[in-house]
């Protein structure tokens, strides 16, 4: 069998160990050539971060690193790599997974005191350097954060792999009230069949509640996904899913101040953090239909003073090619201008039925997308 056809035929469990043994080979190999043995890997600085206007996500610039065995430091990062690719690629083989958390602890085991993390941050951007080095994601690695408890919930039936083997579930008949949880690895999902129009991304769990409550998934059709404030990698890749498998619009909503602008940033267009996975977890199609200024003029909403960090936020976006629009621009502005800020649960304050019954399907309406 050739190459090629046995890498076809491979699970992504198969490629990321064969990955991981590869990079390992790799530091062998230049200490059998007699080379001092070294990692290179993109600057993973704000500077080395570039807008890419052709995908509309932010990508990693062409700077790059070398973590070298030829400082101290340097070489215990090396070390701390090596033990940490041979647990990944022991616990691909045993077919186990763990926690991000569960990682930093099992350091402390390792044989080698040099080897241990001194804290999660370390461990966790090490998980990072190995899939850009590897080009494979940490859920292939069988890692996964600690529970996000984001969920989704409307007009989708889906099958699911699981340890007792495939479950089919409809989104809405199949789940409480809670909704369907959405799994550390969303690719395990397949797709069945929906009467889906549109998705809605929520930041608070009030307001998915309250849309729940109301009925918004069902007379509109809607897939109601969760976000729990800045979202998971998990929710962002479903997002991204659910709009590039089954065309379906995207919208976000938000609460009305410069975070949770970044929130419907980071579902469009990617974070900083994890610019090596931006085209796999990003959305650009997807549209922001949270709280804007014009809505605390409009509505007369309930609201609080701009911080000062607010007003730097703000201004720091403004030059955040994510948010250089007419759009974006007249709404900062304005919002710089009357010194406010609101939550997505402010609009209560019309009613408990006012988001349902008026602002979302006018505001949707507006946009094309009922």
């Amino acid at each position: 069998m050739s190459s090629e056809s046995q890498s076809q035929t491979q699970t992504p469990e198969e490629k990321a160990r064969e990955q991981l043994i590869d990079l390992a080979a790799e530091f062998y190999d230049q200490f059998a050539g007699g080379d001092i043995p070294e990692m290179k890997l993109p600057t993973r600085t704000k500077s080395n971060i570039e807008y890419n206007p052709n995908s509309g996500v932010w990508v990693y610039g062409d700077r790059t690193s070398t973590r070298s065995a030829n400082s101290v430091r340097g070489a215990r990062k090396l070390l701390k790599a090596v033990y940490t690719i041979e647990f990944l690629a022991n616990q691909l083989e045993e077919d186990r997974s763990s926690t991000l958390r569960e990682l930093y602890y099992l350091s402390e085991s390792w044989d080698n005191n040099e080897a241990h993390f001194s804290d999660q941050d370390e461990s966790n951007q090490l998980v990072e350097d190995l899939e850009i080095v590897s080009k494979v994601t940490r859920e292939d690695f069988h890692m996964r954060p600690e529970e996000s408890g984001a969920t989704l919930m409307g007009p989708l039936k889906i099958k699911e792999q699981t340890r007792r083997g495939e479950r089919e579930i409809h989104c809405q008949e199949d789940v409480g009230e809670g909704g369907y949880q959405i799994p550390n690895n969303p690719d395990t999902i397949e797709f069945l069949d929906h009467d889906t129009d549109f998705v809605m991304c929520v930041e608070t769990g009030g307001m998915r509640d309250r849309l729940i409550e109301n009925g918004f998934d069902e007379q509109y059709n809607c897939l109601v996904v969760h976000l729990k404030g800045q979202p998971a990698r998990a929710t962002r890749r479903i997002t991204k899913r659910l709009h590039d498998e089954l065309d379906l619009p995207v919208m976000v909503f938000c609460d009305g101040d410069p975070w949770s602008y970044r929130i419907y940033g980071s579902v469009a267009y990617g974070s900083i953090k994890s610019a090596h996975l931006s085209e796999y977890l990003a959305t650009p199609q997807a549209r922001y239909v949270g709280i804007q200024p014009e809505d605390i003029v409009e509505y007369d909403l309930p609201t609080d003073p701009l911080a000062d960090s607010d007003v730097n936020a703000l201004e720091s976006e403004l030059s955040d090619p994510r948010f250089q629009t007419d759009y974006w621009e007249e709404q900062i502005e304005l919002q710089l201008e009357i010194g406010k800020k609101a939550e997505q649960q402010a609009l209560a304050a019309r009613g408990l039925d006012f988001v349902t019954d008026t602002y979302l399907p006018e505001r949707l309406d507006a946009m094309g997308v009922i």
